[in-house]
């Protein structure tokens, strides 16, 4: 019981460590991130190299795989760059047990003070992120060492020790505690800590460890399967490719690479086991890479197979660029949250065009198009903003922490834009309906109008994702034009009804119509200013 309670604090320590390690290492490359995942092709080597990176800098090939179900999810990547992405999380995941497996405990307690020293003094957050790569280290190689120093009496016990030999001789027991222990831990970085902290104290032969390394690869599955449910069938077919990519590769491995995998680690390194262990680990999962790569199709077919595409399939979601399994990753869920609310502007620009178009052209067609793109804009809402709150309960830096405030206000705005537009239609009915209509003068006032606070729309969603001092005063100068065109024009159009060329009934609407222009031009400006008052 005292050695299980020791270890559990060791991998409690570890696993806080190292997620500590990871936040800190994705807020440093946040805006890197974003671009890493902006090489995404339907190339596979590409998706391989991606996923490589990303998983070596967030420190979980599981999050990564979160990551890629969500992408499919969101409909925003195919089967074919998710394998591509799932095969270089498996390789990037092996920097963790490559790290661990050098016995670096005794600058743990140097990682840990100067850490510490740092985060309490430091007053920029890029400084504060530094410090926590560091405190996460630190607390990393502690774990580590409690993991040690906890198995340690495990080396007098014969039974241990037979087990172990059992487990090296039947390989698939050994598979099947690898992927226990993973799946409960849900963290193959985890599992490999254990094993190596089991080899360095001589407990472990190279014969066992393979085996149950093996298992922890199809372990890590686990919490993608987990992801994947409730999401659509493509998500889990992303999910179940992961399983099938790892099983495949077991497989290989225990019939033909076992032995050339131990003679190569045996001869890199003849006397430490711990660096055995991690370089088969590496080897594994390059080489699982390598021979599968040329038939990643294959897999995709087979995965196809498996779960076929139905003529029922679930419709695609109103979002298209969010999901919440890619809240795993903070820095890329933030870059997809400023997609999504751009296209819910797409579809509020469209409400306020058709709603205008509609009244000038006496159109019923395009006002009742209005309607379904403010539904769509209502339903976006709600998911964005559901996504966003989420987002900001997570770890970010601050400049990703404002980018998400910045969005949560204007989702608002961009939703009360397309409410005008539909404000717009209904009056629009009204004028259908009752055969009123326009003069000449007060259409291409209307247009005019238009025009200006449509072309403010654009330009403040330009400001909010990326900061242009020189586009926010132009929305200003615009906005200022606008509530004088609609001063100048009610007078105009008072002017029209008091010589007879305009119903009163049309008035009514005309200046309705006005109103809400006016307000979407100060709705714009509102977005304009949102990332220069956070």
């Amino acid at each position: 019981m005292g050695i299980a309670i020791s270890l559990l604090g060791g991998l409690g320590l570890f696993l806080y460590g190292m997620n500590m390690m990871g936040d800190g290492l994705q807020k440093c490359a946040g805006d890197q991130l974003k671009k890493i995942i902006g090489f995404l092709t339907s190339n596979v080597v590409m998706g391989v190299l991606v996923g490589t990176v990303v998983t070596g800098i967030i420190q979980s090939s599981s999050a990564t795989t979160v990551m890629v179900v969500g992408f499919v999810n969101a409909g925003i990547m195919t089967l074919s760059q998710a394998i591509g992405v799932i095969m270089g999380a498996n390789i990037g995941t092996t920097v963790t047990a490559q790290l661990v497996s050098f016995s670096l405990e005794d600058i743990a307690p140097i990682a840990l003070g100067i850490g510490i020293i740092i985060y309490l003094s430091a007053k920029k957050p890029k400084h504060k992120q530094y410090a926590e790569i560091l405190l996460g280290f630190g607390m990393l190689f502690t774990g580590m060492q409690f993991m040690k120093e906890a198995v340690s009496p495990l080396a007098d016990l014969p039974q241990f020790r037979e087990a172990l030999i059992y487990v090296g001789a039947h390989p698939l027991l050994g598979i099947l505690v690898g992927f226990l222990i993973t799946g409960i831990v849900q963290s193959s970085s985890a599992s490999m800590g254990m094993l190596i902290a089991l080899a360095s104290q001589g407990i472990l032969p190279l014969s066992a460890a393979l085996p149950i390394l093996y298992g922890d690869n199809i372990g890590t599955c686990v919490t993608s399967l987990l992801s994947s449910l409730g999401a659509s069938k493509n998500a889990k077919r992303a999910a179940f490719m992961h399983l099938t990519f790892n099983v495949i590769g077991t497989i290989l491995f225990i019939v033909v690479f076992t032995k050339p995998i131990s003679m190569i680690v045996s001869y890199l390194d003849p006397v430490d086991i711990a660096r055995q262990i991690a370089n088969a680990h590496t080897l594994f999962n390059i080489v699982n890479v390598i021979v599968l790569l040329p038939f990643s199709k294959y897999i995709v077919k087979l995965v196809l197979k498996l779960i076929p595409v139905t003529e029922n399939e679930e419709e695609a979601s109103d979002v298209k660029y969010i999901d919440e399994r890619m809240i795993e990753t903070p820095s890329i869920a933030v870059g997809n949250a400023v997609l999504e609310v751009k296209e819910m502007a797409e579809y509020a620009s469209k409400s306020l065009e058709y709603a205008v178009n509609g009244v000038l052209n006496y159109s019923e067609e395009e006002l009742n198009k209005t309607f379904e793109m403010e539904a769509k804009v209502n339903e976006i809402q709600k998911q964005v903003l559901s996504f966003l709150v989420k987002l900001s309960k997570v770890a970010l830096n601050e400049e990703e922490r404002n980018k998400v405030t910045n969005l949560i206000y204007a989702v608002t705005d961009i939703e009360r834009i397309s409410d005008h537009g539909e404000n717009i239609a209904e009056l629009g009915k009204t004028l259908v309906g009752d055969k009123l209509s326009f003069s000449e003068h007060a259409q291409n006032e209307i247009r005019e109008i238009y025009t200006l606070a449509a072309s403010n729309f654009k330009d403040s969603m330009e400001c909010l994702e990326e900061v242009n001092l020189e586009l926010r005063k132009r929305v200003h100068e615009n906005e200022k034009q606008v509530d004088l065109l609609e001063v100048g024009y009610r007078n105009h159009h008072l002017q029209r009804l008091n010589e007879g060329r305009c119903t009163v009934d049309a008035g009514v609407i005309y200046f309705d119509i006005l109103t809400n222009l006016e307000r979407v031009s100060d709705h714009c400006k509102n977005i304009s200013d949102y990332s220069y008052d956070v």
